[in-house]
């Protein structure tokens, strides 16, 4: 159901549900000895102990039955795997690129990217760095650097359809300075996680592909997101209401010169992500680098189910009633949430709500951690984490 001021819209999810299971339930003074046990640490409870878990959606959603079909077709085989050219077509067709690198996950894929692109005292710009892309930058001795539009930062700005879109006039500024020598490498994420998980215009995605071309630095976007970003820019960007979600992917990935990728988030798995991009001699060095810690280039890390897993995942995202239902519920609980008083970062993204717990509980000062109470607190009167 969608809520509209205080009456509710029914919807109905584009699925059925097969199975269940069982949930333990625990006792308020249990919680509060088990977060004791855990020092007041969430991310330290064992998942059992827990009712509703929304510290992710990162591996954590119930796969298709197209999915577990697919994962019975699994070869295991070390090189060559059929289950590999599957993920690979799947991938080229939606993502365009001409090199195409199976990991186990996406942070894997920023791991091997920035150690074969980036050395000490390298710029890495992006519109915001989701915490491991910005680790594994500066575990390079490297810099990354955040030009998010000042509206994405300030709570009383008036909130806009594209509030992710990166501040092109810092980054021209950056790439027509002497420092230009030391990027090299510039990046978008879609939608963008660490502010709020809000969209990118593809209009933002042109212009910045623009600049970096003319300076001759790849655009590399984080993709994690990109099925709910196509769809906030067939729904809020002018001339892409006609389009597919399908298409305004391809549109979105032409503009780059290659994409790292959770499947975990907009691949619809529990395990999974891989690195492409159009630079046959960087995609060689980047290969190389797989094989010393993930595994063959065939397989990544991954099992062979696992490849077959992501390549339905891929298609099935995409899926208008799918995108339609998903970020549907998300404004949906933004709605409840306000509607009880409840300050959240609004428009949501198509992901998760975003809660202001400064705003939410002003007793407690920003030093103690307002948003760390809040997180204790819904575990011990809620069960949830």
């Amino acid at each position: 159901m969608e809520l509209t001021g205080h009456s509710y819209k029914t919807f109905f999810e584009p699925f059925r549900i097969k199975s269940v299971e069982r949930i333990q339930h625990t006792t308020r003074a249990q919680r509060i000895q088990r977060l004791q046990e855990a020092n007041y640490n969430p991310f330290k409870l064992n998942s059992e102990e827990i009712t509703i878990d929304l510290l992710t959606d990162s591996g954590t959603g119930a796969m298709s039955s197209d999915q577990w079909a697919a994962i019975m077709k699994g070869d295991e085989s070390y090189a060559g795997s059929p289950s590999y050219r599957k993920f690979e077509r799947v991938v080229k067709d939606i993502f365009g690129f001409r090199h195409v690198i199976p990991t186990h996950q996406g942070r894997a894929a920023e791991r091997i990217l920035f150690q074969c692109s980036l050395k000490e005292g390298d710029l890495v710009p992006n519109n915001a760095h989701f915490d491991t892309t910005r680790a594994n930058v500066e575990k390079c001795g490297a810099k990354a650097v955040n030009f998010p539009i000042p509206e994405a930062l300030d709570s009383n700005a008036k909130a806009l359809l594209f509030t992710g879109n990166m501040d092109v006039s810092r980054l021209a500024e950056l790439l027509s300075s002497k420092r230009k020598e030391y990027v090299p490498i510039v990046m978008i994420t879609i939608t963008n996680n660490t502010i709020g998980g809000y969209p990118v215009s593809m209009e933002n995605i042109k212009m910045v592909s623009k600049l970096c071309h003319y300076h001759g630095i790849p655009l590399f976007l984080d993709a994690c997101r990109f099925a709910e970003n196509a769809w906030f820019i067939k729904t809020r960007e002018e001339g892409y209401a006609h389009c597919t979600p399908l298409q305004i992917a391809r549109e979105m990935f032409s503009y780059a010169d290659g994409c790292t990728m959770s499947a975990k988030k907009d691949g619809l798995v529990n395990i999974g992500g891989f690195l492409a991009m159009n630079d046959e001699d960087l995609a060689d060095k980047c290969r190389r680098e797989l094989i010393i810690s993930e595994g063959f280039v065939t397989y990544g890390g991954l099992a062979g189910r696992d490849l077959e897993a992501v390549a339905v995942g891929l298609r099935e995202v995409l899926e208008e009633d799918y995108l339609q239902y998903q970020v549907g519920f998300v404004k949906m609980l933004a709605d409840l949430l306000r509607e009880h008083r409840i300050p959240v970062l609004t428009p949501p993204g198509g992901h998760a709500v975003y809660i202001d717990a400064a705003a939410m509980l002003p007793h407690i000062p920003k030093e103690q951690f307002p948003a760390w109470a809040l997180g204790c607190a819904l575990y011990v009167e809620g069960k949830i984490r």
